[in-house]
């Protein structure tokens, strides 16, 4: 056994296009993916939970001096220090022209009814809407106990400043989530799928059709359970370190921080490496193409999921979410995707254990059809 499984890794690590294909090409493309983005720095990694808050530069415009101008006024002071840096401008065309520009995220109209201008859809354009309509909120609130109860303002306003008093700041677990890091999550993904190179490779090597090693390995007294098993873990131990030699470039030399869970890590790492493996030797046994027709189709069985994970297209996964739902549950590349998600960002032990186990349902179920298909085969000689 140990005999088999030595020459076997020999056989396997020498073979350069499958190499390529498996280890070096993940490894170039993660390097291209971190120079078009740029250098993540340790506040933009998952797992950062330093990241310093931004103010949001807010233009403000004076439109009357009304009494309700002056305490909308008033109360944007009072929010500057913590949420909005506040830049006044006396037009309001010029308030707009450093909207088009992007200088601020919005601007508040100071008058009776205070208005906000923003010029698109965001955090920051939300968080803003979001205090105007809390100050509309207390405001008339405050306008209400004045009318009905003005012997309760003082309460009311002291309540009403005391707020924090009444709420806790209290971590769920995860991290915050860089714009970019899903491209990242789909590399490993796709880095996993291509074992499916080794193992059409792999597959080629044991049919006595298709290769001259494949014609000695099946007149060998060795019984042929032990030649698949064989394979199969030399394979998957070939493939495994494969995604960890990636992994480790992009922890420890592109700096990009997957998480400080590593047993969970590895676990997904191993569980994406069985999948690979077992798309390619299924479809090394099933496909009646040539060697180059079967390793040029390769390169679609492992870009395609990638792509609906997000590899290049970041929302994309996103987008199928919200429209075809099962596409992401039957796709090995997004249940990978969302593996990490749930290891790095939401911290969803639960999640992550059935895509795990969704994972290893597929690569049985895989290698079933696999396996009927090996059974199947005959040869009138050799």
């Amino acid at each position: 056994m140990l005999h088999l499984i030595k020459y076997r890794f020999i056989q396997i690590v020498n073979d350069r296009t499958s190499m390529f294909w498996s280890l070096v090409w993940p490894l170039l493309l993660g390097t291209m993916f971190f120079v078009a983005f740029g250098r993540l720095g340790s506040n933009d990694a998952i797992g950062s939970a330093d990241s310093d808050w931004t103010e949001i530069p807010v233009g403000v415009i004076t439109v009357d001096d009304s009494r309700e101008g002056d305490t909308f006024a008033a109360f944007l002071e009072s929010a500057d220090e913590d949420i909005i840096a506040l830049q006044s401008y006396s037009t309001e065309k010029e308030a707009e022209k450093a909207l088009k520009e992007k200088e601020i995220s919005g601007i508040y109209k100071v008058q009776k009814e205070p208005e906000l201008i923003v010029g698109k859809s965001g955090m920051n354009e939300s968080i803003l809407s979001s205090l105007l309509e809390s100050y509309n909120k207390n405001y008339h609130l405050m306008t209400s106990i004045a009318a009905k109860h003005p012997e309760k303002i003082a309460t009311a306003m002291e309540e009403i400043a005391n707020y924090e008093s009444y709420t806790k700041e209290n971590s769920l677990g995860g991290s915050s989530l860089n714009p970019i890091i899903h491209y990242f999550f789909a590399l490993i993904a796709y880095s996993c799928l291509s074992g499916a190179f080794l193992g059409i490779k792999a597959s080629i090597d044991g049919q006595a059709n298709t290769s001259p090693l494949g014609a000695r390995r099946s007149i060998t007294p060795t019984h042929k359970l032990t030649l698949i098993l064989v394979d199969f873990f030399v394979l998957v131990t070939v493939h495994f370190i494969n995604v960890l030699i990636l992994c480790g470039y992009l922890r420890f030399i592109l700096k990009i921080d997957f998480g400080s869970e590593v047993g969970k890590l590895l676990m997904i790492l191993f569980m994406g490496s069985v999948i690979g493996i077992s798309i390619g030797v299924a479809f090394g046994a099933v496909s009646k193409l040539s060697i180059n027709g079967k390793m040029g189709f390769a390169v679609l069985l492992t870009l395609f999921p990638s792509f609906l994970a997000g590899l290049m297209f970041g929302n994309i996964q996103h987008i199928i979410e919200n429209n075809l739902p099962i596409v992401n549950r039957i796709n090995p590349a997004a249940v990978l995707s969302e593996c990490f998600y749930c290891l790095g960002i939401y911290t969803d032990a639960a999640k992550l254990s059935r895509n795990l186990i969704t994972l290893g349902l597929m690569s049985i179920l895989i290698l079933a059809i696999a396996f009927i298909a090996v059974r199947r085969e005959q040869y009138d000689s050799i």
